[in-house]
């Protein structure tokens, strides 16, 4: 007779009694963790690792090819396998060797479905250690931390949520924010009753549409609108009403939860199925505060709104490891513990990044419920090759009827086409396109509706860009109608602020050895009428490091067969403007200029770990990797502004990288430097140099502009 141990033999008994067979051994992998474990900005790829016994231990690499690479990036939520590396490729581990000789057929649904030598049996080292390549595309639905929404043993679920517009006003918003709470309850729509419901369920709800906070509701006028149903003996709500199926019958959040079946749910009445669920009550109407973003153009703020927040609902999927990308700069928080309650992360217990030793590479990120605003539905891809390509088709109103329509090409370009890739969902823009001939689009559809488009790239729709009033399209219809290529991950390049200003000094360079950098217009406009090669120009010189924290390598737009030879520099340019370096005066007019070409795009260094990709040297391919940083050293030609010209003064010193977006990228908002820039005619200093997205600089210029004012300086 077998023998259990006390706490086995419960488990048993719990299984049995909920209809369910005891798990087999050995212990499966649908509940142990695997992880690739390499660059910290490529979720994708690394050493394949396994946590059994609450100890993480590696692969061997013996008999392990692409279909079991294959079974191991679906198990972690990749759409597919593109390659393994054996003999330690990514680094040897550490801990035990969990398992070797692992078979699979490639169709598993989990690593524990294959077979193997057993957990621990192996006669590899830590040199054989496995790793894989994982398609960066993510299955449909992924969520790195899946929220639960069990309700109980018997598996049943609440599914979603909505809110249900009950005044003609809520009916006329978008996205809607006041109504009926219905949830989905086993395939079928149900609304919820009012007895016993809280503020902590509406913050849920609100949290789970996307929004950020909730707001009273009129209950007494939606008990009047309610009451009116009910006597009214035609009504079809009052026969709904009647029958539990109708209803949820109590819900009980804490306030926290990320998703309302986190939250104590009482389908049916504890007497059963006779017991009226919602005696003497009604319908729950919760009402929504929208964030800054999804407001109407004339919607105040609310009075609360005093510190600035996201502005989105709850979080919905929460990251680590640097998935989207490593930061820039220190780090300021790390162990971060929240109870779910607080309103910012500061009201949350923490230690300083520097106290544990917390890398880049473990950078946090997060993504939030956002509200369904609609624009989805209004905007198709129309004859590509799959479906992250093809003609932009946008729906419109037309003399009062809403039609399908093309997007005249004028103007478009790649802000636009992010604006339709994230519109569509499709992530990033990869090309904007503005000749489709090759395309067909919708028949029915061809009729350029929509033109003009200028799109600052925040936008959540090319509806809310700007455009013409009445249709106007040089060109007509036909081949040349808006396209886009969308792709879910792009690169995303960022000045390294601190370096700019600790490397920045001037020189007094001879004209004789400027002739290379004046034929490459390196220098002002003056130089030209100067007594070459006697004299010399003034340069406000520095090094300047640009990385890449998206994920996606930053390649050339065009390939080696179009980029063009200097001769006098004897390199080829792959980018012909690559920064734009301008002096400003404070109140933005420029003062001098200079710019540089990307004659060696290329990683100067990478973190530990990974590998670089692109040297320049022996006329190698260009690009910067994901993680890894191109440097140009102060001392190159062209690594300057010319300022012979400028006077003393204070100034702006900026910098802008891939100013002509000629490539793509997942954010150009961070794009542009900036520092304070004194000069007293002998010397330079550069001080609070940041990046565009972490300061507004014109805060600062009005604040000087106010003292200016106060003391008659103008």
């Amino acid at each position: 007779m077998m023998w259990f141990p006390p706490a086995t033999l419960s488990l048993l008994l719990l299984l049995l009694l909920l209809g369910q067979a005891p798990p087999s051994r050995p212990q499966s992998l649908g509940s142990t963790k695997l992880r690739l474990v390499g660059p910290g900005s490529r979720p994708e790829e690394g050493r394949l690792e396994v946590l059994y016994q609450g100890q993480w231990g590696t692969v061997c690499d013996d008999s392990f090819a692409l279909q079991e690479a294959t079974v191991v990036c679906r198990q972690l939520g990749f759409e597919a396998a593109l390659t393994w590396a054996h003999s330690a490729k990514y680094g040897p581990g550490e801990g035990p060797i969990w398992l070797d000789n692992v078979r699979c057929v490639g169709t598993e649904s989990s690593l524990d479905q294959c077979g193997s030598n057993g957990w621990g049996v192996s006669d590899c080292s830590h040199s054989e250690d496995v790793g894989v390549v994982c398609h960066p595309q993510r299955q449909r639905g992924y969520l790195s931390e899946r929220v639960s929404n069990a309700l109980g043993p018997q598996g049943r679920q609440l599914e979603e949520v909505r809110l249900k517009p009950i005044l003609a006003s809520a009916k006329r918003q978008s996205p809607v924010t006041e109504g009926a709470v219905e949830v989905r309850y086993e395939g079928h729509w149900r609304q919820v009753c009012d007895q016993g419901w809280t503020r902590n369920n509406s913050r849920v709800v609100c949290g789970m549409l996307g929004f950020p906070s909730e707001a009273p509701v009129d209950n007494h006028y939606y008990r009047k609108v309610w009451d009116l149903k009910m006597k009214d003996a035609k009504s079809r709500l009052k026969s709904l009403t009647q029958k539990n199926s109708f209803w949820i019958h109590r819900v009980n959040c804490l306030g926290k939860e990320p998703h309302i079946a986190n939250c104590q749910v009482q389908v049916a009445p504890a007497r059963g199925k006779r017991q009226p669920a919602c005696p003497g009550g009604m319908h729950t109407v919760v009402s929504c505060v929208a964030g800054p973003r999804f407001r109407p153009p004339k919607a105040k703020p609310g009075r609360k709104e005093s510190r600035a927040e996201l502005g989105f609902g709850s979080a919905r999927e929460a990251l680590f490891g640097a998935q989207l990308g490593q930061g820039l700069g220190p780090i300021h928080l790390s162990e971060v513990r929240c109870k779910g309650y607080e309103r910012t992360l500061s009201e949350c217990p923490s230690l300083e990044g520097s106290q544990n030793g917390c890398q880049h590479e473990n950078d946090a990120a997060v993504r939030c419920h956002v509200p369904n605003t609609g624009f989805q539905n209004q905007v198709r891809l129309a004859g590509g090759r799959s479906p992250e390509e093809g003609v932009v088709e946008v729906q419109v109103e037309v003399n009062g009827v809403r039609r399908w329509g093309a997007v005249c090409s004028d103007h478009w370009g790649l802000t636009e086409a992010m604006v339709a890739c994230r519109q569509l969902g499709l992530g990033f823009a990869s090309h904007a396109i503005k000749d489709t001939w090759y395309w067909q689009g919708t028949p029915g559809a061809g009729e350029v509706v929509m033109s003009g488009v200028r799109c600052s790239g925040t936008e959540l729709a090319l509806q809310q860009c700007q455009r013409h009033g009445p249709v106007h399209c040089s060109h007509g219809t036909g081949r040349f109608s808006a396209g886009v290529s969308c792709t879910d991950s792009a690169p995303d390049l960022v000045m390294n602020a601190q370096l700019v200003q600790e490397t920045a000094y001037l020189e007094d360079r001879p004209l004789s050895q400027l002739y290379c950098a004046h034929e490459e217009n390196c220098l002002s406009q003056s130089a030209d009428h100067m007594d070459w090669p006697y004299g010399h120009r003034r340069l406000l010189r520095f090094s300047s490091q640009i990385y890449n924290l998206g994920r996606a390598d930053f390649r050339p737009k065009t390939g080696r067969h179009s980029w063009i030879w200097h001769q006098c520099h004897r390199h080829y340019h792959s980018i012909e403007v690559f920064t734009h370096y301008d002096l400003l005066t404070l109140n933005g007019s420029k003062v001098a200029e200079g710019h540089k070409a990307s004659f060696c795009l290329e990683d100067t260094n990478c973190p530990t770990g990974l590998q670089r990709r692109y040297a320049c040297a022996n006329f190698g391919e260009q690009g910067v990797t994901v993680g890894c940083w191109d440097t140009y050293r102060h001392d190159i030609d062209c690594q300057w502004v010319d300022i012979t010209d400028v006077g003393p003064g204070d100034y702006i010193f900026q910098v802008v990288v891939n100013p002509k977006y000629e490539v793509a990228e997942s954010d150009f908002s961070n794009n542009m430097m900036q520092c304070r820039c004194k000069y007293d005619g002998h010397r330079v200093w550069l001080h609070n140099c940041h990046t565009g997205d972490s300061y507004r600089a014109n805060a600062e210029l009005s604040l000087e502009q106010e003292q200016r004012l106060r003391n008659n300086l103008i």
